[in-house]
């Protein structure tokens, strides 16, 4: 930022103050407000322009769905979730779960703008890196530009897999040589990568502040990179580091924590399975500000953020419930049979919370019920969830309710924002990259390059895990439903198998959080599972999904915002293929 110095003195004045002083350094004047180059080239300057690009995760100043939380994006859209609440409420959000998005959605615009606020947040501080202040350190140099360009790489890559042809920006162009065009037409993956790799080869293992990338932050994101790519041996390579990182006779850096459902307390926000995450707070002088975005995803009515419960969105779907349905060796029914006959679960759909109701009595993991509020069984530690009186409208959204990134009762004072109109702006972090997810992703890894034997196991430990019964839910001292889950004990020896059991383990233990959709587009299945559920889930509820169609060579990516091809000419910005 350069001084600026006030226009249009008058004659009179000047020759007034002529005689006054010899210089006019007495009208330069600084902007309230505003910040010098100087200013921001020191430590502190150069570490709040970093926390102002990592604030951008949460998405704050444009849509609740745009962030990289992805519970629309990711989750709604790949069918792990129902809009939920009622009809005329955010009916903005409908036409995504329907497929049947427009170039002029608000919502797509949001997005684009929350990511490329993110990417120019990053590029501010790697200009500014250019003109540092002597005083602060060349490591300090060193780790905030590898931060910087982890976090571009992030925004980049949530751009590239919503969007896929994105204009690239970087630290270099410059605005007041006259660029203010530039167009979609070079894939940026390659930036990618080379972002993620530049921040891996110089960030340290272990941050001293909360929430800084770190190292492996950088590794996991690299791979998953390449594993979009389908460069599986690459990445492959980058999660047996990941895995194997800091390997000491205490153990690793990272391991699953024992407990499934303490990965998303509030109050384990610092524990071993935490790669990657969102930084929040709530009563910081704003409802909203430094909140994470997930407010409008809490049973409705008298439950959690009550008495005026808000707002009752996000409600998991009945195909994602009859997935957590087990076999009786506990494993889950790969061949689809859950949503047939007695399989699918029992619910109280269509039935008032003064009716008699006992829950399912058949096989689930218990991965189900720290997933999915539901009827008979105890919400954290509110009470039992009662059914339709924390349902807004069960006809439209199902009989279901989110229960990951939900406070406890004991935490509310501490974690919710409790002086607004509603308890849902909360301070709860929300998990991007886990070390479950790394051991999932590492496992198609090996059945592609790898081995069969070896993606089984990674899978094994994601169930062992699930199977401790410390982590059950329980109704007073016993467990709240019939869990039973167990591990794959035959040899695997078919690579379709294989990847159908990992496949449908991401679903199970990553249901919620944003990654569904992604993983279908990737995988090449979304048509097919995608069509599956509308047809399944539109028989069952008001919402309008019958009659929707996932359109395959079209759906898998958004259309670029109407609004910012007009700000440019379709000549610089094309349209993706279908809108």
């Amino acid at each position: 930022m350069k001084d600026i110095v006030t226009k249009g003195t008058l004659l009179a004045l000047a020759l007034t103050f002529s005689t006054l002083a010899c210089k006019d350094s007495f009208l330069v004047v600084q902007p309230t407000g505003t910040l010098t180059s100087s200013q921001l080239g020191t430590k502190n300057g150069l570490e709040g322009l970093l926390i102002s690009a990592y604030t951008q995760l949460n998405g704050r100043g444009f849509s609740q769905t745009s962030s990289s939380t992805n519970w629309m994006y990711g989750s709604i859209m790949g069918g792990e979730a129902n809009k939920g609440s009622n009809a005329g409420d955010f009916n903005a959000i409908t036409p995504f779960q329907r497929y049947e998005m427009v170039a002029s959605s608000g919502e797509l615009n949001a997005r684009w703008q929350n990511m490329y606020e993110g990417i120019s947040r990053a590029n501010s501080v790697l200009r500014q890196l250019k003109t540092p202040d002597a005083t602060v350190a060349a490591a300090d140099l060193a780790r905030i530009g590898a931060e910087a360009k982890f976090l571009r790489a992030h925004y980049y890559f949530e751009l590239k897999r919503t969007f896929n042809m994105v204009p690239y920006i970087d630290e270099s162009v410059d605005y007041a040589a006259g660029i203010t065009t530039i167009p979609n037409n070079t894939d940026i993956w390659p930036k990618i990568e080379a972002d993620f790799k530049a921040a891996y080869d110089v960030l340290p293992e272990v941050q001293t502040a909360a929430g800084r990338a770190n190292k492996w932050a950088a590794a996991s994101y690299l791979a998953k990179t390449y594993l979009y790519e389908k460069k599986y041996a690459e990445a492959k390579t980058l999660f047996d580091l990941v895995i194997a990182s800091g390997k000491t006779s205490l153990g690793n850096k990272y391991s699953l924590y024992p407990q499934y459902w303490m990965v998303f307390s509030a109050d384990n926000e610092k524990n071993d399975e935490i790669i990657f995450s969102t930084q929040n707070v709530a009563n910081a002088g704003s409802s909203d500000a430094a909140s994470n975005d997930l407010n409008l995803n809490w049973p409705y009515n008298t439950g959690p953020a009550g008495p005026v419960g808000c707002c009752g969105f996000f409600q998991p779907s009945f195909e994602l419930a009859n997935s957590f349905r087990t076999d009786a060796k506990g494993l889950p029914l790969l061949d689809g049979s859950y949503n047939v006959g007695a399989n699918q679960l029992k619910t109280d759909q269509g039935l008032a919370s003064s009716a008699a109701f006992t829950p399912d009595a058949g096989n689930v993991d218990p991965r189900l019920d720290h997933s999915i509020g539901r009827r008979g069984i105890p919400y954290l530690d509110w009470q039992v969830f009662p059914g339709q009186d924390w349902i807004r409208d069960q006809a439209f959204g199902g009989p279901y309710a989110p229960k990951k990134y939900i406070y406890t009762k004991a935490q509310e004072a501490r974690i919710a924002d409790v002086s607004n109109w509603t308890k849902g702006w909360t301070g709860i972090n929300v998990v991007l990259i886990r070390y479950a997810d790394v051991l999932l992703m590492a496992a198609e890894c090996e059945i592609e390059v790898g081995s069969l034997e070896k993606a089984r196991d990674y899978v094994n430990q994601v169930r062992k895990r699930a199977a401790n019964p410390t982590g059950f839910v329980m109704n007073g001292t016993a467990p709240a439903a019939n869990y039973v889950i167990g591990t794959y004990d035959t040899p695997w020896t078919d690579k379709a198998i294989a990847r159908t059991a990992v496949q449908f383990e991401r679903k199970l233990e990553l249901s919620g959080e944003g990654h569904r959709f992604f993983d279908l587009v990737r995988w090449g299945t979304a048509a097919t599972v995608l069509n599956a559920y509308l047809t399944y889930e539109g028989a069952k509820l008001t919402n309008g999904l019958g009659g929707a169609k996932f359109t395959a060579g079209k759906n898998e990516y958004m259309p670029i915002p109407q609004r910012e091809i007009d700000l440019q000419s379709t000549a610089v910005l094309k349209q993706n293929p279908g809108y």
